[in-house]
């Protein structure tokens, strides 16, 4: 099985040395085997998972949410069905949160609206008036 240096990694993945070390550290990518020399030596899955990192980060995914789907991945009972629930999953929580903006696009909306003399007022409640001595 060919290997590469975590450099190589980085390379070929357009993710940077300081990434990777820091999805290791925080166990989203399991630390890689060692060389006789010290050096940490990368197989070719190391690839698909750092890509999987990426697209899923580009689709929203949290680190967190990102790391709990490697870790059911990395299991050989899970099914194509779950991975697909997940989806479900987050395709729901994109909705509500559109679903939140547009409320918050109509209620800016609205007070765009408000007239002047009420924004006036407005504005004037919040500034304290100076006492004359």
């Amino acid at each position: 099985m060919r290997t590469m240096t975590r450099g190589q990694l980085a390379k070929k993945t357009g993710v940077s040395m300081a990434t990777l070390r820091y999805y290791e550290d925080s166990g989203i990518l399991p630390a890689p085997h060692r060389s006789s020399n010290g050096y940490r030596m990368y197989t070719e899955d190391y690839l698909v998972k750092v890509k999987f990192i990426k697209d899923a980060q580009m689709l929203g995914y949290s680190l967190k949410a990102i790391q709990e789907t490697l870790d059911l991945l990395s299991h050989e009972e899970m099914e194509k069905d779950t991975l697909k629930s997940l989806v479900r999953e987050r395709i729901t929580d994109i909705q509500q949160h559109i679903d939140q903006l547009e409320q918050m696009q109509k209620r800016l909306a609205g007070l765009l609206l408000i007239p002047e003399d009420e924004i006036d007022s407005y504005i004037q409640s919040f500034r304290v008036e100076k006492k004359e001595p």
